[in-house]
């Protein structure tokens, strides 16, 4: 079966997007694709909704499937809104029908759109933890890991153990490997496993990297972005509001806000189109592969976005 695929990123945490029908073998199409393209992170899929303007579901790039993908989810948005000639839509995810819209460029050249993320839920057993019969961790130690990094856990809905850590503990990612992979692996603590991120504060806002689950170290996680922006308001790191959140692969900004014991989070940065591609998809890997390729002029400008920022990023790089 000949299918059209679009290759997009938002801040660098790069997907294969195709559109089509529910079918219960995308997962098996992500592990074909991300085996023939080691720079992609997994596949959008973008399908009908039977309330919304449309469905995505996320898949990995070891198959497994994502409750949500914030900067996926950016990259969705831009799609389903040109193709309905819309500035504004709602789209299906696993937890939630979350609100998107097209807003202004972070630069001249950069498609830029806000997503909504949520749900919120600090209770652990939402991502699911255990740990020591607790019901929450917010901004503490654990000293079984480390008794200087405060840590958290919150579900956003995607799972994530957010740590503040000092310049130097971000440069060497060595301390934030060894405790991802053991969360990502048969342990006690994360049954389905956790995406781990360490924040730390800049002049300009925060820097964040994330070993994402079902994936590994990643540009950016959009909902890790909006997560850790959230805990670093909540350490005082930086005021409520819009919080510039730097990651390996450019910016984002995230605005946190707080009405009576509930937080909105919303996500904005750039939606960029790669490249587009037809592939032949068959059940056998072997007898798939990709039948053409056009690369889009998308990616130079972005380039030019990231040479604004790079002393910033390139100091953790």
């Amino acid at each position: 079966m000949k299918i059209t695929l679009e290759k997009v990123h938002g801040s660098m945490n790069t997907f294969y997007m195709v559109e089509g029908p529910e079918r219960n073998d995308y997962a098996e199409l992500a592990l074909q694709l991300c085996r023939l393209d080691g720079d992609v992170d997994g596949l959008l899929v973008i399908l009908p909704s039977g309330n919304c303007h449309a469905k995505m579901r996320v898949f990995n790039r070891d198959g497994s499937e994502a409750s949500m993908c914030g900067n996926g989810l950016r990259c969705v948005a831009r799609y389903v809104c040109e193709k309905e000639g819309i500035r504004e839509a709602v789209i299906e995810t696993m937890k939630a029908d979350l609100k998107v819209r097209r807003e202004e460029t972070l630069m001249d050249g950069i498609e830029t759109y806000s997503v909504e993320i949520s749900p919120v839920s600090f209770r652990l057993e939402d991502l699911p933890m255990a740990y020591e019969n607790r019901t929450e961790l917010i901004l503490q130690p654990i000293p079984e890991i480390s008794e200087e990094i405060l840590f958290s856990a919150v579900a956003v809905p995607n799972p994530h153990l957010i740590g503040i850590v000092s310049e130097e503990i971000q440069k060497d990612t060595s301390h934030q490997r060894e405790w991802a992979e053991k969360f990502n692996g048969e342990n006690d603590w994360f049954s389905d496993g956790v995406n781990v991120s360490y924040v730390t504060k800049l002049e300009q806002g925060i820097f964040v990297r994330t070993f994402e689950r079902g994936v590994g170290f990643t540009n950016a996680c959009g909902t890790a972005m909006t997560a850790s922006a959230l805990i670093s308001c909540l350490a005082g790191i930086v005021p409520f509001g819009e919080v510039a959140v730097y990651n390996p692969g450019g910016m984002v900004k995230c605005t946190v806000t707080k009405s009576a014991a509930t937080y909105q989070l919303l996500l904005t940065g750039n939606a960029t189109r790669v490249s587009l591609h037809e592939y032949q998809w068959e059940k056998e890997s072997a007898e798939s592969g990709f039948l053409s390729s056009e690369t889009l002029d998308e990616q130079r400008q972005y380039e030019k976005f990231i040479q604004k920022i790079r002393d910033v990023v390139e100091q953790f790089a």
